[in-house]
């Protein structure tokens, strides 16, 4: 309202002077000191409406560059706003992946859990039977897998082996004596006799079902078998010469042929 009757005011005199100056200037007068001291108020008046105006320009500018800091300033924030939401969103749906993951390895570890229990019942079970087998085996495969055999403890809980290593223990021992049982293997052994006398022996086993021992002078034989507590050895001097001439066929010392031998079954 004050800038309005300002403007007023300032035409008003601006009015005045202008047309006292004309009327003036017509009539080829002087202008008097009262219409002089108008036209200095008007011109007064006017540059103070210039500063004015001026400065009301200056203020609108800047208050109009305030205004666009602002708005700038106002988007940004709202632009950091979304941004962190999003990151919530993401934070909040990572934290349930990680919920739903954990859950998970939790539910596959008691899963590895219970299979380990019983894979250690299996493997304590086939230790237990390897060592009542390597009772039953003969010396010469017995001796073969020994360094196996001496890695199993009465005590399975007091092993210093992981599952794998006793389980590829037990695979070792089973593959060495299976290898053994589908093969014919001859040896020279010092045999202990029935009469406690011992006496050195060609022994020939045919796997693990019927070994045969004789002398050189074939005048001592024996046959044996498998038993729960080992081998069981019987004398057979009446089939020493039949024993030889298959040792010998197995030596290639002598032509290959049909030759009759002791067998008892279970």
């Amino acid at each position: 309202m004050k800038l309005k009757n300002l403007n007023y005011r300032i035409l008003h005199i601006i009015s005045t002077g202008l047309i006292l100056v004309f009327v003036e200037a017509i009539h080829g007068q002087a202008v008097n000191p009262p219409a002089r001291e108008t036209i200095d108020t008007a011109r007064n008046v006017i540059e103070q409406w210039v500063d004015t105006q001026r400065a009301l320009s200056k203020e609108k500018q800047n208050w109009e560059m305030a205004q666009q800091s602002l708005n700038d300033r106002i988007e940004m924030v709202k632009k950091e706003i979304d941004s962190l939401r999003e990151k919530i969103s993401k934070s909040t749906q990572d934290i349930s992946d990680a919920d739903k993951n954990q859950a998970k390895l939790v539910e596959e570890r008691e899963t590895l859990k219970n299979a380990a229990e019983t894979f250690k019942g299996i493997v304590d079970r086939l230790e237990s039977k390897t060592i009542a087998l390597n009772r039953q085996l003969p010396d010469p495969i017995r001796e073969r897998v020994k360094p196996l055999n001496q890695r199993i403890t009465e005590d399975p809980n007091q092993t210093k082996l992981s599952l794998s290593q006793r389980f590829q223990n037990i695979i070792g021992i089973l593959n060495e004596v299976n290898k053994f049982n589908n093969e014919i293997t001859v040896t020279s052994e010092v045999r202990t006799l029935h009469d406690g006398s011992t006496a050195e022996v060609t022994t020939v086993y045919i796997g693990l079902g019927q070994a045969y021992y004789v002398n050189a002078d074939r005048t001592i034989a024996g046959a044996g078998r498998q038993s729960e507590n080992g081998w069981n050895w019987e004398p057979a001097n009446e089939a020493a010469g039949n024993i030889a001439d298959v040792i010998n066929i197995l030596k290639n010392e002598k032509v290959a042929d049909f030759i009759p031998l002791p067998v008892k079954i279970k």
